[in-house]
């Protein structure tokens, strides 16, 4: 028995041929819609990518662009086929390319519900290169005279205004690397020299962050140098006091950034596959019910259309024996080529008489 059996008379055919090609062309704006979200996500990723380790990160956006591209590419086409579909004489040039059609589109929308989930399920991945991406960022915060790495520092700073963050996980993380140049630091004066000595690697290491952690809105000057030591500041505790520093890492903040557009991006493109997924069902059935005609001399009379011509049970059935049938006949085509080289290896006896 046939899935989803629906019968049409001229007007239904019509109808849905008219209604196929306007979702169609919704579908095409759809299109233009993903690959917009594909190049800002890209646009907005390549802004940061000092501070990502890798670029695993951009195959979302490129994802979304390339489906963008193939969206608009499959309905404009669909569109091309439902209009010619209501002249029976433009439609007959169409009708050996439908079922190829139908079975590009049937993988076309498994690759875009792909990317939907792709979308929500990038987190993790994108966590890990902002995490390393940040480590080194801030390692490189000092090299302003080095080429190639003088623009980290504004880069960093600008990064910690606009996001309101500061380090990596937290501005403990400034405590932990030289984040100032040597050539701003006194090597003659008896503190420098002493932090320098205590500090295996030679670092210059101080309880202190850049400006661009302090936060504008607290109402006291910003403690941006020896956070942790309570005497340096008056009526300060630093275990107790709120300080007037971005209490969230920028690792967090970007996450929450990128991950909540990339989730926003995947309910978007799950609603384009629902479309999509609905416009291929029409144009099944409008392409089953204009084969079905009994008399394609008369325009008028009634057709059926449907999804599956069997069930589902027994359509998957058919697919396996006609996979089992393909790889039988790729056995015995193996076996023949097999036989034929055995024959011809061998070389005739020759007697000779004496």
């Amino acid at each position: 028995m046939a899935l989803l059996k629906v019968k049409f008379n001229q007007k239904k055919r019509v109808k849905l041929a008219q209604g196929l090609w306007l979702m169609n062309w919704f579908s095409v704006f759809a299109g233009i819609l993903v690959f917009s979200m594909g190049l800002f996500l890209k646009i907005e990723l390549r802004k940061r990518s000092e501070v990502m380790d890798n670029s695993e990160s951009h195959f979302v956006p490129n994802s979304l662009i390339l489906m963008g591209i193939l969206s608009c590419a499959f309905n404009g086409f669909a569109g091309k086929i439902c209009y010619d579909s209501l002249d029976p004489a433009k439609f007959a040039k169409w009708k050996p390319l439908l079922k190829p059609y139908l079975a590009l589109c049937f993988f076309f929308n498994i690759l875009i519900f792909f990317v939907a989930l792709i979308c929500f399920l990038m987190r993790g991945s994108l966590e890990s290169t902002l995490a390393q991406g940040l480590k080194n960022g801030m390692k490189f915060y000092r090299d302003t005279d080095t080429p190639g790495r003088c623009f980290m520092k504004k880069t960093i700073d600008m990064l910690q205004i606009e996001f309101k963050c500061c380090g990596n996980n937290g501005f403990k993380d400034w405590f932990e690397i030289q984040w100032i140049s040597n050539r701003y630091l006194d090597f003659s004066s008896k503190e420098v020299k002493d932090r320098i000595k205590s500090n295996v690697d030679g670092r210059y290491l101080v309880d202190g962050v850049p400006f661009s952690c302090c936060n504008p809105s607290s109402p006291r000057p910003c403690i941006q140098y020896q956070v942790t030591n309570n005497s340096a500041h008056y009526s300060y505790d630093y275990q107790t006091e709120e300080l007037n520093l971005w209490r969230r890492g920028c690792r967090e903040a970007l996450l929450h950034y990128y991950s909540s557009m990339m989730s926003s991006m995947g309910a978007v493109v799950l609603l384009v596959w629902l479309f999509e997924m609905s416009v291929m069902v029409g144009l099944r059935l409008l392409h089953t019910s204009l084969e079905s005609i009994t008399n394609p001399e008369d325009p008028e009379c009634e057709s059926e259309g449907w999804i599956l011509e069997n069930s589902l049970k027994d359509t998957f059935k058919s697919a396996l024996e006609s996979l089992k049938k393909i790889g039988k006949f790729n056995q015995v085509e193996a076996d023949a080529e097999g036989a034929e080289g055995e024959e011809g290896g061998k070389t005739p006896a020759i007697t000779t008489v004496s």
